[in-house]
């Protein structure tokens, strides 16, 4: 759907795959191709999460203590694994979801690098900022209308996006007023 596939460019970045597939299955027991689907439904808005990435993951997992292999049942193609989350698993899962998440941004951003480069280069950067502003502002309508016409997870994920992007819009324009001392300052 165009929708989806619009609102993924950039929205799910740093996910965790380990972690998030250990928290599907401390909700239950699954098979892989369940926990792929419901991590798709949830978590990878439009750009499904590779088959072979979710099996390397759990391999990776069991390999790790962290699940086991429980009921096998036969299936059209290869017998079919039902994977259960260990009390390392589990532990691991309730560390890493009650930690909190890094506050964001770091204080090095490639848009920030851009700016500086440019007035180093003497380059113009008040058209990149107006060239950024511009993509943001096609962003924000792209997301306004997930937010309008999609169900909740959408709603919640493209208001996260939004929030983020009027963050950066705000510098983009507190940085324009202060190209010139920026560019006395980076030329020095």
């Amino acid at each position: 759907m165009y929708i989806r596939e619009v609102y993924t460019r950039g929205m799910v970045c740093g996910m965790s795959v380990p972690m998030t597939l250990l928290g599907l299955l401390e909700r239950e027991p699954s098979h892989g191709y369940d926990l792929k689907r419901d991590y798709d439904s949830f978590f990878n808005r439009g750009k499904p999460l590779p088959f072979g990435q979710v099996y390397a993951t759990l391999g990776r997992l069991t390999r790790d203590g962290k699940i086991v292999i429980g009921d096998v049942e036969p299936g059209v193609g290869p017998d079919r694994k039902r994977y259960v989350i260990t009390e390392l698993g589990a532990t691991e899962f309730e560390s890493w979801l009650t930690e909190p998440v890094e506050a964001e941004p770091n204080l090095q951003t490639v848009l920030f690098t851009k700016v500086v480069l440019a007035l180093m280069l003497d380059r113009p950067a008040e058209t990149y900022l107006d060239t950024q502003r511009a993509t943001h502002l096609r962003r924000m309508t792209e997301l306004t209308e997930i937010r309008r016409t999609g169900n909740l997870v959408d709603t919640m994920l493209a208001d996260h996006g939004l929030f983020h992007l009027e963050a950066d819009l705000h510098w983009i324009d507190t940085t324009v007023a202060r190209l010139d001392a920026l560019r006395e300052m980076v030329r020095r």
